[in-house]
């Protein structure tokens, strides 16, 4: 289960910035997640209050949202949103494609209390 070391570095990253906020902490994480990231959502979920105990995390509300699959056509330049298992140009059908967006996570955004 990668998603435990994920969600680790993750509230790592989340501490760091924590400390440009003095005496505040987490109240609200947003991570977005494309699916070919290679990251289980509902794990990193299941990951997240074991990992998040006696941090500025611990009562935070982890919201996670879902990112599209994009891609570009070599072809004819159009950028069109596809289904994971299927990176065709939705406008001129071919398979000459460059993956622009689907496959990261991204730490969104942090509320503070």
């Amino acid at each position: 289960m990668h998603e435990l070391s994920i969600c680790q570095a993750t509230i790592e990253q989340i501490i760091n910035i924590g400390r440009d906020y003095p005496n505040r902490i987490v109240s609200s994480i947003t991570l977005q997640i494309g699916p070919l990231s290679g990251v289980e959502p509902l794990l990193l979920e299941q990951a997240f209050p074991l990992v998040s105990i006696n941090t500025i995390t611990e009562n935070a509300k982890l919201i996670i949202e879902s990112l599209p699959v994009k891609v570009r056509c070599l072809l004819c330049g159009n950028e069109s949103e596809v289904a994971a298992n299927r990176l065709l140009c939705q406008k001129c059908g071919a398979w000459q494609t460059k993956l622009i967006s689907g496959d990261e996570m991204l730490l969104a955004s942090l509320e503070f209390e």
